[in-house]
This record gives structure tokens, sequence and C-alpha cells, in this order.
């Protein structure tokens, strides 16, 4: 019999991604599995049950859970939901099973194989799979989006009948894949953008997208490609500078994260405070506390005139794409181990043993 996949209706409130598009529901086809997907899970992404259908993809009802051989899921479910599932069956999304004790317990016990994709090795082979970073494109594409909404001034220059405007200056924070999608947003937009990172070898690719390297002086390189801890001396420093850097900028978006651990704050309550009225501190690390000690994850707050947005799940609002860069990921990742309507886990590989998350 071939195996079933089913893909998920997220019952978090405001998620609008889905984990199954038609596309990947076509190609898991292709490799031999029955698809089952719940009715009404595509449409906050703008897929209807009828594209579902004509992939070849079949409507579950409640029951489709306790018989499916793959769940496919953006956020981790419910307990309650996961004690509805077969057990011994897969679970793959973006789980963060060390985040709630009783969800990993019910994984445990019901003998899930787990594959949270937060934690696949960042290699060359696992870019197609990486969702981690795909999702972080679409954030810090809105993340730009929302600051340009709140400032109070023009991004582009302008030269009008009442005189030339200047471009707003922005600082993105972190040159991650987030922080690189909003240097080349905002430069999209028309403003001057800087760019800082505790790398300096990301120098090259915020200059190669338009903006400008804040050097502070300070040099976190390390042995290998990563980042070394600075000492207390070099920190104070740095935070020194970057505060006097940020009385002369208009918007700041923040984007440094850590996988698994809180973001880092770099941002002071004092920095903000430095600010000039009018300012915007858009903090899209707010789900992991935050890059800036005044964000408050969920809530927009006044610090003397400067604006901090800490906006949640920032990819959700670009639903349609982040969908569909999303359940392409899962598919590349579920063809490592469905071949021709069967599983087969080849623990040799490391994509699969260092992704599977096992309780501890």
């Amino acid at each position: 019999m071939a195996v079933e996949v089913l893909g998920v209706k997220e019952r978090a409130p405001g998620e609008r991604r889905v984990a199954l598009t038609p596309e990947t529901a076509r190609k898991l086809a292709a490799l031999g599995a029955t698809v089952w997907v719940e009715s009404g899970a595509g449409l906050g992404a703008g897929f209807t049950d009828q594209a579902y259908l004509d992939a070849g993809a079949q409507l579950a009802d409640d029951t489709r859970a306790s018989q499916a051989d793959i769940v496919l899921c953006v956020q981790a479910p419910e307990t309650a939901w996961l004690n509805q599932l077969k057990l011994g069956s897969t679970l793959v999304g973006m789980l963060q099973p060390q985040a709630d004790s009783l969800r990993a317990a019910t994984m445990q016990s019901r003998g899930l194989q787990v594959f949270p994709l937060e934690r696949l090795p960042r290699t060359t082979r696992a870019q197609s799979m990486d969702v981690l970073s795909s999702q972080a494109g679409m954030a810090g594409y809105k993340a730009t989006l929302i600051a340009a909404q709140r400032a109070p001034r023009f991004f582009p220059m302008l030269t009008t009948a009442a005189g030339t405007i200047r471009p707003s200056r922005v600082l993105v924070v972190g040159a991650g894949v987030a922080g690189l999608q909003a240097v080349a947003t905002a430069r999209r937009l028309g403003a001057q953008v800087e760019g800082f990172d505790v790398r300096p070898e990301t120098r090259e690719q915020i200059e190669s997208l338009g903006g400008k390297f804040l050097d502070l002086g300070v040099s976190a390189a390390g042995e290998g490609g990563y980042a070394r801890a600075l000492t207390d001396e070099e920190r104070a420093e740095q935070q020194r500078r970057l505060g006097e850097h940020l009385r002369l900028v208009d918007v700041v978006i923040c984007t440094a994260a850590v996988p698994g651990r809180p973001a880092p704050k770099i941002i002071t309550q004092a920095m903000v405070e430095g600010m000039r009225p009018g300012s915007v501190v858009v903090d899209l690390a707010a789900e992991t506390g935050g890059n800036c000690e005044a964000t408050r994850p969920g809530e927009t707050v006044d610090v003397g005139g400067v604006v901090v947005d800490g906006p949640l799940n920032l990819a959700s609002q670009g639903a349609v794409h982040a969908s569909e860069m999303y359940a392409r990921n899962l598919y590349n990742f579920v063809a490592l181990f469905v071949k021709d309507g069967a599983i087969a886990f080849d623990w040799e590989d490391e994509l699969l043993a260092k992704t599977r998350w096992v309780a501890g």
C-alpha cells in the first residue's frame, strides 16, 4: 500500500501559510505517495481545495490524521492533535519540540519520527530544504515595508516644487538572509542604506546589494569563517560607536538571530532614547526576544517619539510565496526518504540523522 502523506490546516492564530501546495502535492504523488490535504488548508495562501484536487490530492476529514504515514505542517500542532496521529508516523515541519515539554513528551509517547527542519544542517546540499532561509527572506522583505509605513518620511530622495527631500537613512542590523533582503528592499525603495554585522566578511554581500557596510572599528573575525566572542572592552567600544551612529539614522531594521537561542541584544534602551524623535525601529527578531531592549513582541511602542515595532510571524504576511518556498523545502526533504511509494530512512545520510529529533 502506498505511503500516505497529509498536509494539515494550520491551527495557530494568524498563521496563513501551508506546508503542502498543489505543486508539491503533484510532485509527492509522482514519488508514489497517496496525498491528502485537510479541507481549507491552503485558503490563507490562495490555494483552493479544487486546486489540490486538480493536482491529484484528496480532501481529508478529521480521521485522516490517525491514518497518515507522513504529516507535513508549518508550526507544531497542539498536543491534543498530536495524540491523534498514527503510532510511529513521521512529522515534518518547524516543530521546536524543546520549546514545550508536554508536546515533546507526546511526540515521544506516540513514537513519532520527528524532523524539526530548523535543525537541518546548513550545508550546500541542504540549501533546497532550508526553511529558515526561505522564510527569513520573506520576513526581511516585509519588515522593510513595515518600516517604510511606520516612518513619517519618504524613503527615496525627491525633488519637488516645495524643495528637495533627502532620502531616509536606513540601518539594517544583521546580514543573514533576512538582513540582506532588507538591505535590497530598502535600496529598491530609494533609501540610503547601511548594513551592520559583527562578521566583517559580510561587507562584500552588503555592498553587492547597494548598501554601505557600517564599520565600527571592532572586528569579530575568527577562525573558519565564524565570529569570535568580543572582549568586554571591545563590546563596550562597539556599543559606544553604534549608539553615536544611531543618532543620525532614521530607520533601524533589526534581523540578527541565532536558531534555537534568544536573539542577541544589540540596541540598548539608552540607544533608543538617544535617537531622534520620528525615528523607527522594526525588530524582526521580536519572536525570540528582540535585538532591541525596548522591543515588546507583538506590540508597537513609543519611546520618547521613537517608534519601536516588534512584529510576529512576518513570513505569514507573505503567505503565497512563503508557502510556495516552504512547501518546496519540505518536498525536497521528504524526497530523501520516500522512494517508490514507500518510506526508507537512510540514517547514514547526515541530513536525516542530524535533523531527526530524539528526546534526551
